[in-house]
């Protein structure tokens, strides 16, 4: 579903990320791991449009996506749940969910019962405000409002930084049962070694703004990702 090759990106003069090339399938978790500062969270915004790549190409279903902006990104059917949630603070919780509208047709300006079947507290607190709602809340909320997009791509990344264990197993489910659907590709940044290889199908780690190494699960331990992740 999501092929991005050859990608560079660069802050000013100083180049982050070096001839990345990714993959990723429908119906399948790809963790993309590494320490911190090696270019995940820059791949990601290069992937959903947030900052112009220098070199390099991506598709989306084999058709080419412009990634110019978030908004075409979004367009060509890539959705992206950013570090931090960024969550609308003074806005409600449905005002929150109905911000993923932008990128669709009248015609599809509804909230999927879905949406509220994976994350039930929001149907709870659809009047709550964004900000009054707790960390996993806010995560929750998060990827609900880009699921609103109707994504044929998923990026996430670090869905459990600061969040609570049940909510953190609540999030893994979700995950794992939009995986199961087989609608979507599913790209995951995590740190939480235990979390990503407990749901995650095909893993890319990352060092330097490179990649290091791409295996499938099967072929691919837990040991041996924790020796790549190893400084």
């Amino acid at each position: 579903m999501l092929d991005v090759r050859n990608v560079d990106l660069k802050y000013g003069q100083s180049q982050i990320l070096f001839d990345i090339s990714l993959g990723a399938e429908v119906g399948k978790i790809t963790a993309v791991m590494g320490n911190n500062g090696v270019g995940k969270t820059s791949l990601l915004k290069a992937i959903s449009g947030r900052h112009p790549i220098a070199a390099g190409t991506a598709s989306v279903n084999g058709s080419a996506v412009q990634l110019a902006s978030a908004y075409h990104a979004a367009r060509a059917g890539i959705a992206y749940v950013p570090q931090g949630r960024e969550v609308f603070p003074m806005m409600t919780v449905r005002e929150n969910l109905e911000t993923g509208f932008a990128c669709l047709p009248k015609s599809d300006h509804e909230i999927p019962d879905f949406v509220f079947a994976l994350f039930p507290v929001l149907r709870e607190m659809q009047t709550r405000r964004g900000g009054d709602l707790s960390g996993g809340q806010q995560q929750q909320l998060a990827i609900a409002r880009a699921l609103i997009t109707r994504p044929k791509v998923l990026l996430l990344d670090e869905p459990t930084e600061g969040i609570q264990p049940n909510v953190i197993q609540q999030i893994g489910d979700a995950l794992e049962l939009l995986r199961d659907q087989g609608e979507m590709a599913i790209v995951l940044v995590e740190q939480n070694a235990d979390f990503a290889y407990r749901i995650a199908d095909t893993f890319t780690v990352m060092e330097q703004g490179r990649v290091k190494r791409s295996a499938p699960k099967e072929s691919y331990s837990k040991e041996m990702l924790m020796q790549d992740l190893a400084l």
